[in-house]
């Protein structure tokens, strides 16, 4: 655990940036091309990997509508898809991971039977592909579907069929990917340990792994340290929520305590890192355990900006990290609060920090090595396809 107090504190990432000599023009230390940085049309094409997408965080409008419209559901605050989508951008753009997350009431509700699960993963799986995503591992809390009466092996079972239409789906329309499931349960709740089992009982059947999810502030990881010791005792899986809005307590308790494979956004981890007057970073011990530990943090730019986890791209901690060399992932967290895509997410630091090809490259292998698929998928993944995607964009230069 890191010797510097573990409480939030204020931290000037514009300011760390300045002393460290670091601007909106940081770029890649080695280029194909040094002058060019990728255009949005070949963002989209490059092999993506995801690992922190959220299935109630990802309908399409129009679907939501249509659900509400199907099951009864009447307190949707618009019914014209096009103001719906707004309407959820602008009620997660608060400041406020509370408020951010209360937009979710409206898309679970409509989440409540078999056919609207299967539908809804069917059709977040073709879009991720249409967005150049090749592997992702999408969660979703399987208590959050049972008002209707579906069980939990139910919802479980209708979110892998609707994942594996999804890939048929994409593969005739020229597009390839491969999802899994992470199996959430919320911090706040007391069904941990369930779930964890379900997620166990279903890991050889499209369920990759295990999250918890929910507000931090007051609820600790350690609330559910029975599900973590038996995932650990079953040698499965698990990525936890921490260091998004409440800061290093809650990364070093998922960590030290719960044994976390991977750190759900671990943003925070940037107020263990301290800039001296020579510019130079000096990382605390829960900092330098993460990045000596290669600890996967599941980076989600545009959804920090809206929970004030971040005051700006250019200013979210993802550039000082990486030059740091942590092991970063770019992700898209609620495609539909945020109004994002991983292609979106891709131009947004594009432009804040200049990235290259070569960047988006590391950035999607990072991802790929800490997937939760066995290790030789993971490399015939990026030895087959995301080195071979990224080759063939980096050489479009030189026939231009």
């Amino acid at each position: 655990m890191s010797t510097r107090p573990m409480g939030h504190r204020s931290v000037s990432f514009a300011d760390i940036y300045a002393r460290r000599g670091y601007s909106a023009e940081m770029t890649s230390e080695t280029h194909s091309q040094p002058t060019a940085l990728p255009t949005p049309e070949q963002i989209r094409r490059a092999p993506k990997v995801l690992l922190h997408d959220h299935l109630d965080g990802g309908l399409r409008p129009g679907t939501v509508v249509d659900l509400a419209r199907e099951t009864g559901y009447d307190k949707l605050p618009e019914t014209d898809p096009d103001k719906l989508g707004v309407w959820f951008r602008e009620a997660a753009d608060s400041g406020s991971l509370e408020r951010y997350l209360e937009t979710f009431a409206h898309t679970c509700a409509v989440m409540q039977t078999r056919d609207a699960l299967v539908r809804v993963a069917a059709e977040c799986a073709e879009d991720l592909a249409a967005d150049g995503v090749v592997y992702a591992e999408v969660r979703y809390a399987p208590e959050q579907h049972l008002e209707a009466g579906l069980t939990l092996e139910e919802v479980v079972e209708a979110v892998n069929e609707g994942f594996r239409q999804g890939e048929r789906r994409a593969k005739a329309n020229g597009h390839r990917i491969r999802v899994g499931a992470l199996l959430t349960a919320m911090r706040h709740a007391a069904r941990a340990l369930e779930i964890a089992e379900l997620a166990n009982r279903y890991r050889d059947s499209g369920v990759v792994g295990f999250d918890i999810a929910g507000a931090e502030a007051g609820f600790p990881p350690t609330r559910h340290l029975d599900a973590f010791e038996y995932l650990k005792r079953e040698n499965n899986h698990f990525t936890i929520h921490a260091g998004e809005a409440f800061g290093l307590p809650s990364i070093w308790q998922a960590l030290q305590w719960c044994g976390a494979d991977r750190l759900g956004h671990g943003v925070r981890i940037i107020d263990d890192i301290e800039i001296a007057e020579d510019g130079s970073a000096e990382l605390g011990r829960l900092a330098s355990y993460v990045r000596d530990k290669r600890i996967p943090l599941e980076m989600c730019p545009t959804s920090n900006l809206q929970t004030a986890a971040a005051a700006s791209y250019e200013e979210h901690p993802i550039g000082l990290l990486r030059k740091l060399h942590f092991r970063l992932t770019v992700n898209t967290d609620n495609r539909l609060m945020s109004g994002t895509s991983m292609s979106r997410e891709f131009e947004h630091l594009v432009k804040a920090f200049g990235y290259s090809l070569d960047d988006m490259q590391w950035f999607t292998v990072n991802a790929m090595k800490s997937a939760f698929i066995p290790f030789d998928e993971r490399l015939a993944m990026i030895n087959d396809v995301i080195k071979p995607g990224y080759a063939e964009l980096k050489a479009e230069w030189l026939f231009r």
